[in-house]
Parts: structure tokens; sequence; C-alpha cells
């Protein structure tokens, strides 16, 4: 697996400001970091049957999913989009990962936490980290970042105050922690892309939350235009993988059936995905 270096993790999003999406390749010290961009930051990841993943995926093949924190840049401030998984995930899932669910549950080892690469890059205690929403994949994070706020909705918060161990639960080892200081969010009705409710970070129209319930009741979803243009638009557990959301697919039956707790909800919520595409198919999912 491959983590991103101090390096990496300035040099991508300045290279996604000229809307190079995959760019791998080493960029030189000296390039100007963008006004607004970001960086994917991979913790983990596991591979899955195809077949649970994609319509008409194979029941024989694997497909590699990653655990990741997405780092957004705006001029001079930073904050994180989900935090993947953290420094405490094995004793975590040790305490929250029913039995029955740990081999449809898992991840692979080691696990390399956003803070720890943070760090390791030499930025700055992130003051902000806003969870699409609380699942323990996403949330696992929280407790690295005991100097930052923690956002989430204000319809996810209710779930957050109520923890409980489960395969698709808010987990109490993760978002219970001491000194965790929880904000919640409440997006706005102004519409944004089709969307009914959002909230602009920044009031500038370049980093926009908006609602999109079913997976959980509170989860949200991120536009992120960065320097070039080019809009990308972060769904969270929305959908799985893009060939899903594309084909407008649920998904797994069985899988759906534990992890969202609205499922036509959910497939609403795919929806509308394919819709904003549609409508602006210059944005990126």
């Amino acid at each position: 697996m491959k983590y991103l270096s101090a390096l990496q993790i300035f040099a991508l999003a300045a290279m996604l400001a000229c809307g190079a999406a995959q760019a791998q390749a080493p960029v030189a010290a000296t390039t100007t970091p963008p006004k607004v961009g970001f960086a994917i930051i991979k913790t983990s990841k596991v591979s899955v049957t195809e077949g649970l993943l994609l319509p008409d995926g194979s029941l024989t093949k694997k497909t590699d999913t990653n655990f990741s924190a997405f780092l957004i840049k705006h001029k001079d401030d930073y904050l994180l989009f989900d935090t993947g998984l953290g420094a405490n995930i094995e004793a975590q899932y040790a305490q929250d990962m029913p039995h029955w669910a740990r081999p449809f549950f898992k991840f692979d080892k080691p696990v390399r936490s956003a803070r720890k690469q943070l760090d390791d890059a030499g930025l700055a205690p992130i003051e902000r980290v806003i969870v699409s929403h609380g699942h323990w994949d996403h949330a696992s994070g929280v407790p690295d970042f005991p100097e930052a706020q923690i956002f989430a909705s204000v319809d996810e918060m209710q779930s957050i105050a109520h923890p409980s161990v489960g395969a698709a639960t808010v987990w109490p080892s993760q978002v219970a922690t001491p000194n965790t200081r929880w904000v919640p969010l409440v997006l706005r009705p102004i519409a944004y892309k089709g969307y009914a409710r959002s909230l602009d970070l920044y009031n500038d129209g370049s980093v926009v939350l908006v609602a999109m319930p079913g997976h959980t009741k509170g989860s949200l979803g991120l536009f992120v235009t960065v320097d070039s243009g080019t809009c990308y638009f972060f769904i969270g557990d929305v959908a799985w993988k893009t060939a899903a959301m594309q084909a407008g697919a649920p998904k797994f039956w069985a899988a759906s059936m534990i992890v969202d707790g609205d499922r036509e909800q959910t497939l609403r919520s795919v929806q509308q995905v394919r819709d904003v595409v549609r409508q602006y198919p210059d944005v990126v999912v």
C-alpha cells in the first residue's frame, strides 16, 4: 500500500488545482500550493468480492476498497473530511465490532492514520474535522485530533449522542472519548447543484456541504471546486463504487440491509448524484 509522503500531500493538492486528479508522478518541491485543493490520505484498504460492490460484479474476483481521509485546503486554512481509520482502530474494532460481523467488515494491517501522515508532513494540527457520517470506517480517527472541533450534521448528532456496538453503528470507542468537542452543523435552505439544503463553508462557493440522507439520517456530501475550476463531489457511503452510482444500482442487498439505515432513501440519494452528473457533466464523483 502506498501512503502520502509529506511532499505528496501538498504536491497532490497542487496537481489537482491543475485538474490532474489521478497524477502519481513526483512533483518538484517548489510547486506552489493551490488556493483551493485537496489530497486523498489512504489509511488502509481491504479486498472485497467485486459482486458486493458493483452491479453484475464477479463473485470470484476481488477489488480493493480504501479507507481514506480527505485533506481540504482553502487558502491558508485546512480541514479534514472524514478520518479514515485511526491510530486506535484495532482496540476500537475489538471493543465494538460484533464477532458475527468480523468476517465481512475488516481492514488490512498495518494502518497508518491520517494524523500520523499529517504529522509526518509537518502540517500544523488540524483545527476542523468534518465527518460525512458516524460509522466506524469514517470516524475512527476522531480521537486522534484532540485539538480540533469535530463537526457532523445536526441529524447525525442524534446517533453520535447515543453510540452503540454494531456493524453499522456509531461506536462508543470512537465518538465518546474524553475531550472530543462535537459541533452540530445546520445546513441552510439554500439550493446548490440540485440539493435543497447546503452549507457554503467559506462563503465563496468553493467548498460546499449538502445533505445526503439514507445511508445514515445525517449523511453529508462535499463539493470542492479547485483552482482549475474542476468540481469534485465526495459522496461518503451513498455508493461504494463510481460504477455502481453510474448504473443507479444499489449495494448488494445483504450488505445494504446491514449498513443502510433507509434503503429507499439511499437509492434516492444515488439517483440524485446521477442527476447532478447529468446536469453538471464536469463534476467528478
